[in-house]
């Protein structure tokens, strides 16, 4: 199996991490492999905001989950269910009450990906960058988890220390580092391929 293929058959959305830091020069090559995805018309709309300081992102991470579980209370109870079954990728229940960052699971380097507000193609083109993004750090033996979650740092009270422009909005983030687990291989969903 080549290198490539390879990556995409071992890359692991990662959630614990080693409190080892990442190299700048790391994170420019990945963010470098972000910038080489296909978009709309070659517009390139991405913007990169780089968070490494632990006590920001542990912050951001605790405003981030009070915004989501807010909305909790309008969703119904479909809904609500949903959302906890998306939640067994905690080893156990303890884990969920016990760990304190459940938005960025301790990562040593949190990368919020920006589109402008009016871009209909934005999420589409940010999505591809983001998949870039962790095979890269795959490579070089780094570990990721993509965090939709991320876009709720718009409703902090502190999202302005980011410096995004208000014609731009978040639409996720990738949390890299030295992976402290071994996710096992997730099962591939049969019958959705169809030839017509």
């Amino acid at each position: 199996m080549n290198e490539v293929i390879n990556n995409i058959y071992k890359r692991r959305a990662v959630r614990k991490y080693k409190d080892t830091p990442v190299e700048k020069d790391l994170v420019c090559r990945i963010i470098a492999a972000g910038k080489m995805a296909p978009s709309a018309m070659n517009r390139q709309p991405w913007k990169f905001f780089v968070l490494t300081d632990k006590n920001k992102i542990r912050s951001y991470s605790k405003e981030i989950a009070h915004i989501a579980l807010q909305g909790v209370k309008d969703l119904s109870l479909k809904e609500v269910v949903k959302i906890s079954l998306s939640l067994f990728h905690f080893s156990t229940i303890a884990d969920l009450v016990t760990k304190s960052d459940h938005v960025f699971y301790g990562a040593p380097v949190v990368i919020f990906i920006t589109s402008p507000k009016d871009d209909e193609w934005g999420g589409l083109d940010v999505g591809m960058c983001a998949q870039n993004m962790m095979l890269a750090a795959r490579s070089i033996g780094l570990e990721t988890c993509p965090v939709g979650f991320a876009k709720f740092v718009m409703k902090t009270p502190d999202y302005h220390l980011l410096n995004i422009p208000d014609t731009d909005m978040v639409q996720l983030a990738i949390i890299l580092g030295y992976g402290d687990e071994h996710p096992k291989e997730h099962e591939m969903v049969d019958g959705n391929v169809f030839y017509v």
